[in-house]
């Protein structure tokens, strides 16, 4: 029987179980995607929010307010990449400036720092080319851009280094109460455990009621983004919103933390917690509005498109709690934004409650806080270049022109701990197919690589999800299939 178990491999789920292996704990964490970081966690803003937005009193204030400043220490220890490179919300009238003025007042509550309402000419100054029609800005130094499934995976590898087993392409289908503990059967096995932890975004609510009366609904709603060539990756250098609105941030324009640049997302709630297509409506409509902040914006310079479902939960704040009549088993649901800034803050939380039920925790004294560090090429100086290709020729071979990723680097990322088994999961931890021609290039020899380094059939290499197959037979085959 396992002391823990962590049901849902997002940012909070990784989050929770790097925590959770600094003490002598037999944990897992279970996934029912093939990888983790599979869902919300790989399609958000990717912003570390200042903490002005969330209502003075709320979880959500609270866990911003505590996160935010952990992501220094957290994305080092990591070698995960992050850069503070603050946010401006714009105003273009008066009743838009009393809303900064508001939001000021409410960041001020929250205990945020860094504040400051700025007039048009320090704005324009700031972001030349943001809309002349702006009246003013609410600077907030703290908010920053970081790599979302990256911190993910980065927490995900440092909790299996440190003891924790990480199952994959496990869907949890029942869990079933034992005198002590709790029975938990998935597509692939049965596991028991003394103490569960849900964590299963989209499908939280539906987790929490296998075992416990329902108590909260997760909502999804769509947000759908546009992801531009690095090119023009420094038309703002801040983090520029929109005056806010009863369904989120607005339309945001930003640099992401590898220098491209993002617009999204709209906000449109849905039935469906499957619907992950981005529509032509959704996108004109980012388009609209991410234009009235910063005009002009170069729509031929756009090299992908994608959409994400946030967990909204139906009481408006975060649902962090044991359920009532499932003792030990610990919901932490309808984390939505500022849930990526929130997570190592709400990760410390959770295993303090989970301390507070189970009194006997010992600390892991063998616990390293630090991964292995990533090799990226690209950001290497000559010398290092060449040292590292006499070591090994693999880094010397660029299998992804637009970012210059190495057979090598791609190697090391298949063979790590929670290692990539996907094009996307390879993608998400090298960053071949990031570029212009999002796997044109690239995409064949990666899929080729991970067939050789997995022994496995090129065929059964799949995109991202369980049958999301690229190849299915030789096109020549196929050619004499359609002869016949």
């Amino acid at each position: 029987m396992y002391d823990v178990a962590v049901i849902g491999a997002g940012i909070i789920g990784c989050s929770i179980s790097r925590v959770l292996s600094r003490y002598k704990v037999n944990a897992v964490l279970i996934e029912k995607e093939p990888d983790v970081a599979d869902c919300t966690t790989k399609a958000n803003s990717a912003i570390v929010h200042a903490g002005y937005d969330a209502k003075p009193g709320t979880l959500k204030a609270k866990f911003n307010a505590l996160g935010n400043p952990m992501f220094d220490k957290l994305c080092e220890e990591l070698d995960v990449p992050f850069k503070r490179i603050g946010s401006l919300v714009i105003a273009f009238n008066e009743e838009e400036m009393e809303t900064l003025n508001k939001l000021y007042v409410q960041g001020t509550i929250n205990g945020i720092t860094g504040m400051e309402i700025l007039d048009k000419e320090k704005v324009l100054e700031m972001e030349p080319n943001v809309s002349e029609e702006v009246m003013g800005a609410l600077y907030a130094a703290t908010c920053g851009v970081v790599g979302p499934w990256e911190l993910a995976i980065a927490q995900a590898e440092n909790a299996a280094d440190n003891g924790v087993e990480i199952l994959l392409n496990n869907e949890v289908r029942s869990i079933e109460k034992l005198d002590e503990g709790y029975r938990i059967s998935t597509t692939e096995r049965t596991i028991d455990a003394r103490y569960v932890i849900n964590c299963a975004g989209l499908h939280s609510d539906a987790i929490n009621n296998m075992v416990a009366a329902e108590s909260f609904r997760i909502l999804p709603r769509r947000g759908e983004y546009n992801i531009f060539d690095k090119s023009v990756g420094g038309l703002v250098n801040t983090v520029v919103f929109p005056c806010p609105s009863k369904l989120g941030k607005g339309i945001l324009v930003s640099p992401t933390v590898h220098g491209n640049l993002l617009i999204g997302p709209n906000a449109e709630d849905l039935y469906s917690k499957e619907a992950f297509e981005t529509t032509s409506q959704g996108l004109e409509s980012i388009w609209e509005g991410a234009e009235k902040s910063v005009p002009n914006l170069p729509r031929n310079a756009i090299i992908t498109s994608f959409s994400g479902l946030r967990a909204r939960g139906d009481r408006d704040d975060f649902i962090i709690e044991e359920a009532k009549d499932a003792k030990g088993f610990i919901n932490v649901a309808g984390i939505e934004s500022p849930g990526l800034t929130s997570a190592p803050a709400i990760a410390e939380y959770v295993i303090d409650m989970l301390k507070g039920i189970w009194t006997d925790m010992e600390e892991n004294q063998d616990y390293n806080p630090r991964r292995r560090r990533m090799i990226r090429f690209n950001e290497l100086d000559e010398e290092e270049r060449r040292m590292l290709t006499e070591k090994d020729p693999r880094f010397g071979r660029v299998i992804c022109r637009c970012e210059t990723v190495t057979e090598g680097e791609i190697v090391d990322v298949i063979h790590r701990n929670v290692g990539a088994t996907t094009v996307d999961g390879v993608k998400r931890r090298a960053r071949p197919g990031s570029g212009r021609c999002q796997g044109g290039f690239c995409g064949p020899r990666v899929m080729e690589i991970l067939a050789r380094e997995l022994n496995a059939d090129i065929r059964n290499v799949v995109k991202d999800k369980k049958g999301s197959y690229v190849l299915t037979c030789p096109t020549k085959e196929n050619r004499e299939q359609e002869n016949l």
